[in-house]
């Protein structure tokens, strides 16, 4: 594994990649991989992946791999109720 990984960042070397560049890509990809493996479950993969959950999905975001979904709660909906009485003092 160790060899592999060596050969991958000879590459990168060779490829004139950026350490920042070199980062995103490993991250990016090591993302979209657990998130695969755990079926898209975030909590599962921010596990796996050894982060916070909110660190993931701001990742996601920032790799565009939120497919779309806005991460800020949809307000519940609710039944039409009457104003509430005021209390008298």
């Amino acid at each position: 594994m160790k060899s592999e990984f060596d050969g991958v960042v000879e590459h990168l070397l060779r490829g004139n990649i950026l350490m920042q560049e070199a980062v995103e890509l490993l991250e990016k990809k090591m993302i979209e991989g657990a998130l695969l493996v755990k079926d898209g479950n975030q909590s599962a993969t921010a596990k796996q992946l050894g982060i916070h959950r909110n660190t993931l999905q701001r990742k996601m975001c920032q790799y565009g791999l939120d497919n779309g979904r806005s991460h800020r709660r949809k307000p519940v909906k609710t039944e039409a109720r009457r104003p509430r009485k005021r209390k008298l003092a």
